[in-house]
Formats: C-alpha cells, structure tokens, sequence
C-alpha cells in the first residue's frame, strides 16, 4: 500500500489520517485487505488500527514507482495488490473479485476503473513476477526509479479492467472529503458503515447477520419494552462471546432471544384478551 504522497491539493495535509466516517484513509483501506498475508504500507510509520510491515522509497518521496518497489522488496506471494491510502469505499470483496479476475484472465494486472472509464492502477492486482521484471527493465533504462510516473510501469503491462466507479472513488481534494463524509451517511451505507467502524474500534473481526439482529431488537421492543432493544442486543452479544463466538453463535442467542420476546408478547395479548393488565411500556 503506498502512503507516502505530498497531498499538494489537499494543502499537504496528512491525507492518510484524514477521518471519513470516524476512521482514519488509512485504516479503512487496511480493513479491506485484512485477508492479506502480508500487508506492507510504503510510508513513515504511524499508529494504525491492525500491524503492518513498514517499507520506504529511496529517497523518500521519490514517486509511485520507487514506492512500489520497496514495498514488493517484502513479499514473495505470486499476486500482489497495489493500493493507494486514500480508498474510503474501498471493500474486500472487491480485492477478491480483482484477484480472480485476473487468474482467470491470464493478463500481468486487473485494476478498476472509475465513474469516467479512467484506469486506476493504485486500485488492482498484478503478478508479481510481471512487476519485478518490469521494475528492474526501468531502472536499467532510467539508472534508477525516482520521480518515474506510474505509467511507465503501468504501459508496459497486460491489463485487464473491471469498472467500478464506487471502490475507486479516491480523495484527491477537500471536496472529495466532504463528498465521501456526506455519502456514508446516506440511507443505503450509514448501517453497514457504522457497524463496521464499531468493529474497527473494538478490534472485532466478526460477521454477523445484521438484519438478524434488527429484527431482534424489534421483537424485544414490541413484545416487552422500547429499551429492551439494546439491552437484548448487548446480551445475545455476551453470550455468543462466552459461547462459540463465531456468527452462528450469535444466531443461536439471538434466536433464543426472539423466542422468549414473542412469549412475552404473547403472554401480554392474552391478559389483554382476558381484561387483565397489560405489559408496561417503559419507554
């Protein structure tokens, strides 16, 4: 993962600990490619949410290029995925998707494209053995890497594309900040969003059915009380963690949770029904 730019449009601000929805670039860029081996970020170190393998450019600051070479000099995995830190949408099933891609292509890359058909080569998956050769054909041609643009490299590869103009949405400029702030927001991403930088926070890998969970705390509110929702969620959570642990932990106690819920629903509608008390609300 390369870090380490000027961020000139951004007034040299420090673009990877730029927080969008609560985390840092970085961070929510290292989230994603959680599955990796070996994760090397080419940069000064810093505090991030997971370790990672520090690398630096010779000189710093010499460009993409020699970036990226310092970065492969701690990796011996066939596939590499090259990554900007500026990727706030970016998911891992789209690094997934990019590297079956191009295992199925045969081609030295896949990398995506963004919303005006652009290549995106910080946003893809190469061969490895495709970068170092091409790698060590220009710096004989050039008697070194720096200030090499990305596209020297690039051109002399075999791409495949895959667009995707949501996962290589990058933040170039303040207003691509405000824009990425204000779309985490939005109706269809806050839930997901939200739950997965409370993952972040507590240092929880762990998925689970979210729907399954709102349903619950529907239940726990309709058949007994408003603030029963989150009490019953906190506990279906303890007792998965002092149980299995894995997702189908929590199914299992959230489904024994929905059961006696609508028990006590039940219960409720039959003193209903026979002129007894009804439940409190104690919202």
């Amino acid at each position: 993962m390369l870090a380490g730019g000027a961020a000139r449009r951004l007034g040299g601000a420090d673009k990877p600990g730029v927080r969008i929805g609560g985390r840092a670039l970085l961070d929510r860029v290292l989230t994603a490619c959680a599955d990796a081996r070996t994760t090397v970020v080419v940069a000064a170190p810093r505090s991030t949410a997971r370790p990672v393998r520090w690398a630096r450019e010779e000189p710093p600051g010499a460009g993409p290029v020699a970036a990226l070479a310092a970065g492969l000099r701690h990796t011996r995995a066939a596939h590499t995925v090259v990554l900007s830190a500026d990727l706030p949408f970016l998911r891992a099933d789209t690094l997934r998707r990019l590297l079956t891609t191009l295992g199925e292509s045969g081609a030295d890359g896949a990398l995506l494209t963004d919303a005006e058909g652009r290549d995106q080569p910080l946003v893809a998956a190469y061969r490895t053995a495709a970068l170092r050769r091409e790698l060590d054909a220009l710096a004989a041609a050039h008697d070194g890497l720096t200030g090499l643009p990305l596209r020297r490299l690039t051109g002399a590869l075999r791409l495949t594309r895959v667009p995707d103009p949501h996962a290589s949405f990058d933040c170039d400029t303040w207003d691509d900040i405000v824009n990425a702030r204000a779309r985490i927001r939005e109706h269809g991403h806050v839930l997901d969003e939200w739950i997965s930088a409370v993952k972040d926070e507590l240092g929880i890998d762990l998925d689970v059915d979210t729907n399954l969970l709102l349903d619950l705390a529907r239940d726990a509110a309709h058949g007994v009380a408003r603030p029963a929702a989150p009490l019953t969620t906190f506990l279906v959570g303890y007792a998965a963690a002092r149980g299995e642990g894995g997702p189908e932990a929590v199914a299992e106690a959230a489904r024994k949770a929905a059961a006696l819920a609508l028990r006590w629903e039940e219960e409720a509608a039959e003193a209903g029904e026979s002129g007894g008390p009804s439940a409190p609300d104690a919202g």
